[in-house]
């Protein structure tokens, strides 16, 4: 694959990883029962739906990482969100495949350690095959 091609993945993996984060977070801040209800998980009680807006926040955080890269168009701020985000994804998919595994989830959050482990392997390929190198 040429560098070109690889930036254009780089950069739509980018737009599309942004914007799944920060509207998952944002859903999961303002409306936590929309959000599972979209993602076919049940309904939580009031004390649980608290520490859900608080990973919305984090979940949010993380998508504007790189949507703001985006928006500066700076391709080393890219490069970067792209390497550090690796290691929240792997994080977030180990804990949340463990949980789905050991039956502390509900089948319905399957789609978080996919779309994680997912995200960190294109990542991983990605930042291994040089995108956005020269612009370090």
């Amino acid at each position: 694959m040429t560098k070109n091609k690889l930036e254009l993945v780089a950069t739509l993996l980018a737009l599309g990883a942004g914007a799944l984060d920060f509207g998952t977070g944002l859903g999961l801040v303002a409306a936590p029962g929309l959000m599972l209800q979209l993602m076919g998980a049940g309904a939580l009680a009031a004390e649980p739906t608290i520490y859900l807006r608080w990973i919305g926040a984090f979940v949010a955080a993380v998508g504007f990482n790189y949507l703001w890269a985006l928006w500066r168009r700076d391709v080393a701020l890219l490069r970067h969100v792209l390497e550090l985000t690796i290691f929240f994804r792997l994080a977030a998919g180990a804990y949340s495949a463990w949980a789905v595994a050991s039956g502390a989830l509900p089948l319905a959050w399957v789609s978080v350690p996919l779309t994680d482990f997912f995200l960190a392997a294109t990542q991983t390929w990605l930042v291994r095959r040089g995108v956005f190198a020269t612009a370090r």
